[in-house]
């Protein structure tokens, strides 16, 4: 049975729910401890809250180069293996908020993502052990500068500016991935599309492979990179990532 977790803010208190439909059932602790399944009997409408990032990771991976249709045009082999890059956990940013393109910034793209949300602890696991170790997945937006990305010696800023990784709405446990699809949407038009099935490296190889090097902890996120090609985006702009099953992950684009 898929279930959607949400975490989100009612005053000052921040909690974890169950969404169903416009309705979030609160939950004990976190989506990753048993003890979560058990609902408090409280309730809230999403129209009344702030849904923030779906979990608070200790890291956040992400993977380049992960769909043929995003290497064409580009003077790159197929990877070997996933190319893994490093996102620092303050470029998170909740449905709804506001992308800000920083100082300097001159080629902001948009890039549609699934996020796979891991739930218990990976170290050295095979890909099917690996499959164990993910509680769900949400949906990911990896902004990126690109003349910065070209020229800098590290992805730093490129990847990593703040703001530069929307994340959420939902983690939805029990999602079938390959099944599924991602779209990007910006200002209403479709940008971006693919099918889950065309990752060069399914989520379980994505996992098996970094956790030979990097342990994983419940609520990490590893992005599994991009279809197609990108564009840049411009103040003013609505961008969204739907991946049906999971939700829509919307954010407006603001300057600096």
């Amino acid at each position: 049975m898929q279930l959607k977790y949400v975490r989100y803010q009612d005053g000052q208190k921040v909690s974890y729910g169950i969404l169903e439909g416009e309705r979030i059932q609160e939950i004990n602790g976190v989506p990753f401890q048993e003890a979560a399944a058990v609902r408090t009997g409280r309730s809230v409408e999403t129209g009344d809250v702030e849904l923030l990032w779906p979990c608070e990771p200790s890291k956040v991976l992400a993977v380049g180069l992960n769909y043929q249709s995003h290497l064409e045009g580009q003077s790159r082999p197929t990877p070997k293996n996933p190319e893994i890059f490093v996102v620092p956990v303050s470029a998170l940013l909740q449905t709804g908020g506001e992308i800000r393109i920083p100082p300097g910034a001159s080629n902001v793209h948009y890039e549609g993502e699934l996020v796979a949300v891991i739930g218990k602890i990976a170290r050295r696991v095979s890909v099917p052990d690996a499959a164990r170790c993910i509680f769900g997945f949400t949906c990911g937006n990896d902004i990126s500068e690109r003349a910065w990305q070209k020229n800098d010696l590290q992805w730093w800023r490129a990847k990593g500016c703040d703001t530069f990784a929307p994340l959420g709405p939902a983690i939805a446990a029990g999602f079938d991935w390959k099944q599924g699809r991602v779209e990007t949407r910006v200002n209403g038009s479709v940008v971006q599309a693919g099918n889950f099935s065309e990752l060069l490296f399914d989520p379980n190889v994505i996992v098996s492979y970094v956790s030979q090097y990097v342990t994983l902890y419940p609520g990490d996120v590893i992005y599994t990179g991009t279809p197609g090609q990108t564009g840049a985006l411009k103040p003013g702009d609505l961008v969204e990532v739907e991946i049906p099953g999971i939700g829509v992950l919307r954010n407006r684009v603001a300057g600096s």
